[in-house]
């Protein structure tokens, strides 16, 4: 199963996300900030780190130059409404896509889906 860390700092938003990608049959951990990201990133593993950009206490861009770094195998996906710092996230980890809100759930699991799509649980092709 492919297991996504959401860091999302709007507990509606979070919980919302978190819902929609545990049905669509993923395992998602759900947290509040980037700092509360960071042990999960540094102790267990992950297929995928979504992410909010603009949190307090670390960004979702110093988040996913930490997970770049100590999980390389991770893959990045931003989540933003500050169509300003887009242009900053896809220059610090040019490897993330990016969902621009507001965006419909269809959206978020379709993309997730291609990342994953065609390959297997371990991870191989």
């Amino acid at each position: 199963m492919v297991r996504i860390l959401l860091a999302e700092d709007d507990e509606s938003m979070r919980t919302y996300l978190a819902r929609a990608l545990e049905r669509s049959g993923y395992e998602v951990v759900a947290v509040a900030t980037g700092a509360a990201a960071v042990p999960y990133i540094d102790t267990e593993r992950f297929d995928l780190l979504l992410t909010d950009i603009v949190m307090p206490e670390m960004d979702g861009i110093e988040l996913a130059q930490h997970a770049a770094a100590a999980a390389p195998d991770m893959r990045i996906m931003f989540i933003t409404g500050f169509a300003a710092v887009t242009l900053k996230a896809g220059k610090a980890v040019p490897q993330a896509k990016l969902l621009s809100k507001p965006f419909h759930l269809r959206d978020l699991v379709l993309e997730v889906e291609r990342m994953f799509g065609n390959e297997s649980l371990t991870g191989l092709n």
